[in-house]
């Protein structure tokens, strides 16, 4: 995998001064949880029917506010926020990050909580920015909050299994190879690996198997507008890696791979 020398750990996040900028947890501020709600996403339509995280996604926002981050502007807008799970990577049976990426560290996080294991790991699980305020560096911010949040808790270790955002240009390179890509200054090809890299964090691993969705035909060309009529692999807008279509069996499924990466606080 990458092999990336890691930047400082207190490292700047780039990006413009946001001087205007209040990040708070939701669990300070829990009159902002209608405008969060309200802030939408930007996921594709068919990975919200991913079924973890359509039953755990929900679940950080009522039961985690301290690790929900929401961000408003000089106008008290809520423009960003960003999400987190706490869960013990080093117990029995784990120590590596999963192959299972976003699915699986869901599962751990709830798993732990509910078992009563103490947690040593924060993982990332999403950042969204208004449409109105995107491109002006609140990645780079939440980010950076995100990281500080963590370390302020008493964790040395934030990941974060990556959904590379120039991925879906080019849906049949394998993940492996995409996240090995580097520019001529050594940093990631991919913007949001780059902005990982950039705010200290390394990429360590793809996690091949990070997001399953499956689903009928009907739910499919309901999802995408295609016709998934032909076997075999189905290129979908915004989708990491093909989608895998068998008309025989009236069932089309995708695994996302995601890559994970390590940011040590």
């Amino acid at each position: 995998m990458d092999a990336e020398t890691p930047a400082p750990a207190r490292a700047r996040i780039p990006g413009p001064s946001r001087t205007d900028l209040k990040i708070t947890t939701l669990a300070e501020r829990p009159e902002l949880t209608a405008g969060f709600w309200a802030l939408g996403d930007a996921w594709p339509t068919f990975v919200v029917e991913d079924p973890i995280g359509w039953i755990l996604w929900g679940r950080i926002v009522s039961e985690l506010p301290e690790h929900v981050l929401v961000a408003t502007d000089a106008d008290g807008q809520l423009v960003a926020r960003a999400l987190s799970v706490p869960f013990a990577l080093h117990a029995k049976g784990r120590g590596a990050l999963p192959d299972g990426g976003w699915d699986r560290v869901l599962m751990w996080a709830f798993s732990d909580r509910r078992h009563g294991v103490e947690p040593d790991t924060v993982s990332a699980i999403e950042v969204t920015v208004a449409p109105g305020a995107q491109g002006g560096g609140l990645s780079y911010a939440m980010l950076g909050a995100m990281r500080d949040r963590a370390r302020a808790a008493g964790f040395d270790t934030l990941v974060a299994p990556v959904r590379p955002s120039a991925k879906h240009l080019e849906p049949r390179t394998p993940m492996a190879e995409y996240a090995r890509r580097v520019r001529p200054d050594g940093l990631p090809h991919d913007p949001w690996l780059r902005v990982h890299v950039r705010a200290g964090g390394v990429v360590e691993a793809v996690a091949p198997t990070s997001m399953t969705v499956s689903g009928t035909l009907d739910e499919w060309r309901t999802w995408t507008g295609l016709p998934f009529d032909e076997p075999g692999p189905v290129d979908v807008p915004r989708a990491l890696a093909p989608v895998h279509c068998d008309p025989d069996q009236n069932h089309a499924v995708y695994v996302e791979p995601n890559v994970w990466v390590r940011h040590a606080l």
